[in-house]
């Protein structure tokens, strides 16, 4: 390494080639003891040397250390590219996440920063486990240090570090040019080259690399304000108007002493520029690949005054090393020529809230000299606190709003405030100089010597004996104390001058004279910009924020559009008004949102986009080698924008008609087209409007009305007169149209004119591509490359519990995305994209999975990760400052779940292209359920499956596979079975509340009790007897009754009135099934054929249900003398199917789903289906089936379903509302 300012003439040689092994040397395993240093150690067993991977034991500091860290001296320079890290072995100590630090020497420190400007590194989650990082820059250094940030905690756990880097010594990897190589010559003549500098200054300009040629070709490589900035030129030249110089900018706040690593590499027009971790690529304007230059090349500045100057950058100051020029080291050239010039300057960081530098100053002068530079991002920070000796009071200077405050204190006296400066915070470094005497200050900002800030107010000065920069000590308890209301300075400070003394920053920081770290670390967030979609990016010290205003994209990182993705999502949204709608086809994607004109129909949204050409345009002189090409300028949208529209829609229609007058078209039936049109892709087609595509036809050949009918278009006929060929071209994947060629005008008294409506769509495929899984599957897309923002967003609908819907993964899982139902309320996002798995919950406070459409948005961007579902409120976590994603996946999607539509980064994926009947990967989302062959019979509920589906029977008095499987049982005389509804009555206080909100105190029946369902199927040759009795705790109730001639009443009282309707007349004591339904609705009951009202005056609530008899009614208290009379000797045969509301007493007694069911039986009551209809057997599917054994490999086939049973003689009295 050479460390001086070179100002060097050096002569270009030529290329040599040299090749480099892999660097992945491991670096740490061979040192000695003595290579190692901490902070503490917790006893000698855990010292600081045994922090070698798989070593026996491991680092652990003191418990007591505040600021524990572990340095590596690896006794030269390495080029590192990775680390590896373990916890302490055969322990609970390890750490999960760390700083590195490294640097020259032990006292000057830079901060690994990882992409996003994330300085934290994952570590472990184990003792055993080795962690790996692979740094996205390899770095050079000689010093590591690692500062241990978390770490386990559980089960007494503690720090404990084993580490292990890996890379190769520096200086003997060269730049791999190739095997091409040159003689050295006068003038040097390349195709391809590659340059390689290591460098680091404090100042913000400075010229690096400079070489010209006679023709205009140049090479400068030079910084600004803390950039660099490539200037190359292949060769220019005023003849042929051709201006070659290309500027490439790459890096920021490059000023800050520490090394920087430049590539340049081109090969013809092409050029790669590397500073650190960012490339930017770029292709050099003009027509020429060769750069031919003279045979001198400067390195640190151009001084001969022959030689063209660069009069706005001044030569470098600063260190070089390993500067190479394709393959020649010029640094070993530099090492013959100027004497070294060393740089003492050392920056300081304050980066915490208790950071604070203090210094000693020359007491009770009555002169003061304070000079010292900073940089910050904040806009409010103490940069320097001294008391004046005397009790004369204090002098602050701080950091407000971007400018300098200058604030002094006196006592008894009004403060005096100045302020000097403008957007001082805008992390570039900036001079401050302070001379202060009686009754004159003045102050200069980046020694702007003309117009410095002068306060000439009446005041004294005499020096106190110390300074503080940065902030104010907590413990602050001496005669002269800090005192200031600013908050502590985030930023760099350096060369700090005291009554023109230079501190020695080493010294203070032996003598522990504050607390700040010895490097500059502040960090550039907003290069290259974080935010999306041209969002400005602005930025504080620790984090930085997006300002999306007028972008069109909302967000943290401005990734989400604001716009819909077409005039039907408007339509569908509810606008039904037409008129201009600002649309974004791929919504995250890189296309900007632009104006179109939405013409809304009941039924569909009709799109428009105007362009230059819908005015006839007129055309001479062109032939069919030089033809006219009339380009379609569309407004307000690019052509990618315009193609992505037509792309996503169903239907596209663009109107063209071309008049001539002795001009040919298509020139039919078999000649060379004179005319035609280019659409998608560049494409020329050669059909015409109204014809069918590719066929070389107009409109008047499909409809045979051509003028002539041996051409297939009008103007092939070639008449001195005006016809026109016209109509609409429709097929979406070549539309639109963009350039119409017309080659026919030449000739004496030719001419034509065509038009070109504007592009009209209307419809969105992606707004319904949607797919089922009926079998466990699932379907592959290409890997998902997000970058750093990711989106997804899909729709779906199920019965099921849980799920994946998808999974995007690389091969070791160390990066991942995937969205899963967790359980019917659960949501989750989970991913893995940089710090360990994590993942944020959405939880509904309805079931997901409840076969109705649902909605999920989920994004994650270094600010954060967040799900929502439908219209219910963002689920969100946020990820602390400086976060890096990696989201760099290597497996393809996993896309399997029941009806989905699913966009990813604004990017539709074609489900409906996958889809496979073998493979159980359905059209449409309709399931088993629409289709079934056998639907769920007596009211259960269908349940989707994956190649079948079942039938809940719980709220029904059914039992079987198709709930079509009575519940019976036979009554012998004298028999009787009791169901208890409730145990106890309502109260009249919890009834009004219920009837004022039925959600009150949790309290509900489970049912409406303003409407009743009552329905069984009987069979007997006995009478009388009451077939049902619901009684209640006051004197309502409900009786159908089989009097003694076999005809059947309905008995219902509700409040005062008993009502009594016949149902029917004939006799059904026949011994044969008969079924019976009843239902009301508030006042009216329904039975067929009989309609009655109950009179207003009488409630409409059955109040306080209590117990419900089959077989004989055995009711305490008061009963009707009517049903006394029905009840002996009780009901003598068979009943089924019995159902009240959502209450089925047979199904409770012979399928009991509780330990104590509700139901008492006094006799002989045994289950039987004889009062039941003949049941109907329908096939069960095998996987369903507990007696299906598998013959061999083959399934059997399934019978088909049995035909529906023959007619009884049934008796149905249901409700048809």
């Amino acid at each position: 390494m050479i460390c001086k300012i070179l100002r060097i003439t050096l002569l270009f040689l030529g290329f040599q080639h040299c090749s480099s092994r892999e660097c992945v040397d491991p670096l740490v395993s061979g040192l000695y003891a003595s290579s190692f240093l901490a902070s503490s150690r917790y006893n000698f067993l855990y010292s600081a040397n045994f922090a070698k991977l798989y070593g026996s034991s491991g680092w652990s500091p003191s418990p007591g250390d505040r600021q524990p860290w572990l340095q590596v001296d690896l006794g030269r320079k390495y080029r590192l590219v990775a680390v590896a890290t373990q916890g302490t072995f055969n322990s609970y100590d390890w750490v999960s996440k760390y700083t590195l630090l490294y640097g020259d020497r032990p006292d000057s420190w830079t901060p690994y920063v990882m992409k996003g400007g994330n300085s934290t590194m994952p570590g472990n989650w184990n003792y055993h486990q080795v962690k790996r990082n692979v740094f996205h820059y390899a770095f050079t250094a000689k010093h590591v240090r690692l500062l241990p940030l978390a770490w386990n905690t559980e089960n007494g756990g503690k720090i404990g570090v084993r580490l292990e880097l890996f890379g190769c010594p520096y200086g003997t990897k060269y730049p791999n040019h190739g095997s091409e190589s040159v003689k050295p010559s006068y003038r040097s003549r390349t195709l391809r080259d590659h340059y390689a500098i290591n460098f680091k200054t404090l100042e913000q300009d400075g010229l690096l690399l400079h070489s010209e040629g006679v023709q205009g070709d140049v090479v400068t490589l030079e910084l600004k304000r803390g950039r660099l900035y490539l200037h190359i030129s292949l060769g220019s030249s005023m003849v042929h108007k051709v201006n070659g110089r290309t500027t490439l900018t790459a890096g920021n706040i490059l000023d800050d002493q520490q090394w920087h690593y430049v590539t340049i590499k081109r090969y013809g027009r092409q050029v790669n520029f590397t500073v650190d971790s960012q490339t930017v690529t770029a292709i050099c304007k003009g027509e020429f690949s060769h750069l031919d230059l003279d045979s001198q090349l400067y390195v640190g500045g151009v001084i001969e005054s022959n030689v063209p100057h660069l009069p706005t950058t001044p030569n470098f100051r600063g260190c070089l090393e390993n500067v190479f020029i394709n393959g020649i080291n010029i640094i070993d050239m530099a090492k013959r020529e100027e004497p070294e010039i060393l740089v003492n300057h050392k920056p300081m960081t304050f980066a915490g809230p208790n950071n604070y530098l203090q210094v000693p100053g020359f007491f009770r002068k009555p002169r003061m000299f304070v000079k010292f530079k900073f940089r910050s991002w904040d806009y409010t920070g103490l940069l320097m606190f001294t008391r004046f000796a005397d009790d004369l009071g204090a002098l602050e200077l701080g950091l407000s709003e971007g400018q300098v405050n200058v604030t002094i204190f006196q006592p008894g006296k009004k403060k005096l405030q100045f302020a000097a400066g403008y957007r001082l915070n805008d992390g570039y470094w900036h001079t401050v100089d302070l001379a202060a005497r009686d009754n004159l200050m003045t102050l200069t900002i980046d020694e702007e010597e003309g117009s410095p800030l002068k306060i000439t107010n009446p005041f004294t000065i005499r020096t106190g004996d110390r300074y503080f920069f940065g902030g104010c000590p907590k413990t602050n308890n001496t005669i002269r104390k800090c005192e200031t209301k600013l908050n502590h300075f985030h930023g760099c400070m350096q060369q700090i001058y005291i009554d023109n003394e230079q501190l020695d920053i080493d010294f203070i920081l032996q003598r522990q004279w504050g607390l700040s770290s010895p490097f500059d670390d502040v960090i550039y967030r907003c290069t290259p910009n974080p935010c999306e979609h041209e969002g400005r990016c602005i930025q504080s010290w620790d984090d930085f924020i997006c300002l999306c205003e007028n972008t069109g994209y909302k967000g943290e990182v401005c990734h989400m559009s604001v716009y819909k993705e077409s005039c039907e999502a408007y339509r569908l949204q509810g606008k039904y008004w037409s008129g201009n709608y600002t649309i974004d086809p791929d919504l995250s994607g890189p296309l900007k949102p632009f104006e179109v004109y939405c013409k809304m129909k009941s039924y569909k949204a009709w799109t428009v986009i105007l362009h230059d050409r819908v005015d006839g345009t007129k055309v001479t002189g062109s032939t069919v080698d030089r033809p006219y090409v009339g380009n379609v300028n569309y407004w307000n949208a690019s052509w990618d924008e315009v193609t992505a529209l037509a792309n996503t829609s169903m239907y596209c229609e663009q109107w063209i008609d071309y008049s001539c007058y002795k001009s040919r078209l298509l020139n039919t039936p078999n000649g060379r087209p004179y005319g035609y049109w280019i659409g998608r892709n560049n494409e020329s087609h050669y059909y015409w409007g109204g014809a069918f595509r590719e066929v070389q036809k107009c409109g008047c050949s499909i409809n045979q009305t051509c003028t002539d009918p041996k051409f297939h278009c009008n103007c092939d006929a070639d008449y001195r007169q005006w016809y026109s060929d016209k109509g609409y071209l429709d097929f979406r994947d070549h539309l639109p149209v963009r350039r119409v060629v017309i080659g026919d005008t030449n000739r004496t008294n030719s001419e034509a004119q065509y038009t070109v409506g504007p592009l009209r769509c209307h419809g969105d495929r992606n707004i319904w591509n949607t797919i089922s899984f009926v079998k466990p599957t699932y379907i592959t897309f290409p890997t998902f490359k997000p970058g750093s923002s990711a989106d997804i967003s899909f729709h779906f609908k199920t019965y099921r519990d849980n799920c994946v819907f998808l999974e995007n993964s690389d091969e070791q899982l160390r990066n991942f995305l995937r969205i899963e139902l967790n359980t019917t309320q659960n949501l989750a996002f989970v991913f893995m994209v940089g710090d360990g798995i994590l993942n944020v919950t959405l939880r509904s406070p309805m079931p997901l999975n409840d076969n109705e459409w649902h909605f999920v948005q989920a994004e994650i961007n270094v600010k954060l990760a967040r799900i929502k579902v439908d219209w219910q409120p963002w689920a969100v976590r946020r990820f602390p400052g400086q976060t890096f994603v990696t989201m760099e996946f290597s497996h393809p999607i996993l896309v399997g779940f029941l009806g989905i539509r699913l966009r990813m980064n604004g990017v539709p994926l074609d489900l409906e292209g996958k889809v496979n009947e073998e493979q159980g990967i359905r059209r449409n989302c309709t399931g088993e359920c629409l289709n079934a062959t056998i639907p769920c019979r007596n009211s259960g509920q269908c349940i989707e499956g994956y190649a079948s589906y079942t039938c809940d029977c719980n709220n029904t008095a059914f039992d079987g596979f198709y709930c079509h499987k009575d519940i019976g049982a036979y009554f012998e005389i004298g028999s009787w079975m009791r169901y208890n509804i409730r145990k106890k009555p309502i109260s009249d206080e919890a009834a009004w509340a219920n009837w004022i909100d039925p959600h009150f105190d949790n309290f509900s029946l489970g049912y409406n009790d303003t409407a009743d369902d009552v329905e069984f199927s009987f069979s007997t040759l006995h009478t009388p007897a009451v077939l049902l009795y619901i009684s209640s705790f006051v004197q309502d109730y409900i009786a159908v009754i089989l009097k003694t001639d076999g005809s059947v009443d309905l008995r219902y009282r509700l409040g005062l009135i008993t009502h009594k309707y016949q149902l029917t007349h004939r006799n059904l004591a026949d011994g044969y099934p008969h079924y019976i339904n009843i239902t009301r609705h508030n006042r009216t009951i329904k039975s067929q054929p009989i309609v009655e009202k109950i009179t207003l005056v009488e409630d409409a609530r059955f109040d306080s249900p209590k117990s419900m008899f089959l077989g004989r009614v055995m009711e305490i208290g008061d009963i009707d003398k009517e049903i006394k009379r029905h009840n002996a000797p009780g009901f003598i045969g068979c009943i089924s199917g019995v159902r009240y509301n959502v209450y089925a007493p047979l199904k409770a007694l012979f399928r009991p789903n509780e330990t104590d069911p509700p139901v008492t039986t006094q006799g002989y009551v045994s289950e039987s289906v004889c009062g039941a209809f003949t049941p109907v057997h329908g096939y069960v599917p095998w996987e369903a089936d507990p007696w299906f054994v598998t013959i061999g490999k083959k399934t059997p086939t399934p019978p088909p379903p049995p035909p529906p049973p023959p007619p009884l003689r049934r008796l149905v009295y249901k409700d048809k509302l």
